[in-house]
């Protein structure tokens, strides 16, 4: 999977976006199509920040797998694979140990729900790896991780978590306590899953630079910037964490 100019693997996990199946925790305060839409654009902005990732082999790990020629529209600079895998765990571990198989040194995966997360932190992950950690963790305050990278396989890291929990990431540390791997946390960041934290996105936008997160930000002014979250709030529900 990796190619022979760098030993350095990056991958997102990402699913074609598709009205009333895609970021359905979003609805309301959206509608389906308009999930749809806004998780096309978390997706072009997290290739955005792989593409100034340097050094590294980037990769589009996708379903449905016969969807192949949306993503080369889509990414057309990006290698591509369709996920394997019965569950998100089996999936996460394929692609990672695949990549480490066809000579990467260091794979990492991060989901696609993160459209303001700083390329610092994709970046870091690497320099951990590099400096002694068998893996590294990206951490959601939701309690699951945006990003998860390792130096060799770690099937029982992703295989046998509960994943769409609460207790994603600290179940995975208990994991790695128990297999003596020295594990590094990168800082905390968001994904976007509730209309809550697309209000959080919206704030946050207000404050970055204007060339962060650019489809996201360009979509919210033009189709519901001045909508009312705050009077459509959903009730808490499970967390995702990285769901794709």
């Amino acid at each position: 999977m990796a190619h022979k100019h760098t030993d350095r693997f990056l991958a997102v996990v990402a699913k074609r976006p598709a009205a009333g199946q895609t970021k359905t925790r979003l609805c309301p305060p959206l509608s389906g199509a308009e999930a749809a839409a806004l998780y096309e654009c978390f997706l072009a902005d997290t290739l955005d920040l792989m593409r100034q990732t340097d050094g590294v082999e980037r990769a589009i790990i996708y379903l449905p797998e016969d969807e192949s020629g949306y993503f080369r529209q889509l990414a057309p600079d990006f290698a591509l694979h369709p996920q394997r895998g019965d569950d998100l765990g089996a999936r996460l571990d394929n692609l990672l140990s695949d990549a480490l198989a066809a000579g990467a040194r260091q794979a990492v995966v991060m989901d696609s729900d993160s459209p303001t997360l700083p390329v610092s932190s994709v970046q870091e992950a690497y320099a951990r790896l590099d400096t002694g950690a068998d893996v590294v963790f990206g951490p959601c305050d939701d309690g699951g991780y945006y990003l998860v990278g390792v130096t060799r396989p770690q099937p029982r890291l992703l295989r046998e978590v509960a994943m769409s929990t609460a207790t994603v990431l600290e179940d995975s540390l208990a994991i790695a306590r128990s297999l003596g791997l020295k594990v590094s946390l990168l800082p905390v960041w968001y994904d976007v899953d509730t209309g809550a934290e697309l209000e959080r996105l919206q704030a946050e936008l207000r404050h970055l630079p204007p060339e962060t997160a650019q489809h996201t930000r360009r979509w919210l002014a033009e189709s519901i910037e001045r909508r009312p979250f705050d009077k459509l709030r959903t009730s808490p529900e499970p967390v995702e964490g990285m769901t794709q």
